[in-house]
């Protein structure tokens, strides 16, 4: 599986099209360019109604390789689905919240504005703990030296404007 292919899958699936009402949004390793083996195509939707959401994917994926949708009758938490399409794994999230409001659009924007501002050095040193089997935000809030919760040390930095993000890179010593 090679990264740089993911986008004909995404193609002969038709997924984008499909849950264009739901302004379905590629994130993750793949177009960050930090996949490994396994990784997966992840696609963040926003889905005001969960049940219009699952419908779609239900009528269209459901007899895809190890197709599965996890949906929950109460509180808040979104609506996934995931299954194999062209040999790629993928990860729907359908979220009541738009989606430039939730946790992983904004995981994804940190890290691509992080990895345009980089020189290299933080792209080489997150790809070598991802291929050593860290999740993306472990890999970068250590390598940034964030203590603590990664997935909330980056939600922090969504509000750094780019010379603090750079100051922050220019200070982390990737190893």
């Amino acid at each position: 599986m090679k990264a740089g292919h993911y986008a004909s899958a995404v193609t002969s699936s038709a997924v984008i099209e499909l849950l264009k009402p739901f302004d379905p949004r590629i994130v993750g390793t793949l177009p960050l360019g930090l996949a490994v083996p396994g990784s997966d195509i992840d696609i963040v939707c926003h889905a005001p109604d969960p049940n219009a959401f699952a419908e779609i994917v239900w009528d269209h994926y459901r007899s895809a390789d190890d197709f599965a949708l996890y949906r929950w009758t109460s509180g808040t938490r979104p609506t996934i689905a995931r299954f194999v399409w062209d040999g790629w794994p993928f990860e729907l999230f359908g979220d009541r919240s738009p989606v430039d409001q939730q946790q992983g659009w904004i995981h994804f924007e940190v890290e691509r504005r992080l990895l345009a501002l980089d020189d290299g050095r933080l792209r080489r040193a997150v790809g070598k703990l991802r291929a050593d089997g860290l999740k993306t935000e472990p890999a970068f809030a250590a390598v940034l030296g964030i203590p603590g919760d990664p997935y909330r040390g980056l939600l922090g930095l969504a509000a750094e404007t780019d010379a603090a993000l750079r100051a922050r890179l220019a200070a982390c010593d990737p190893g």
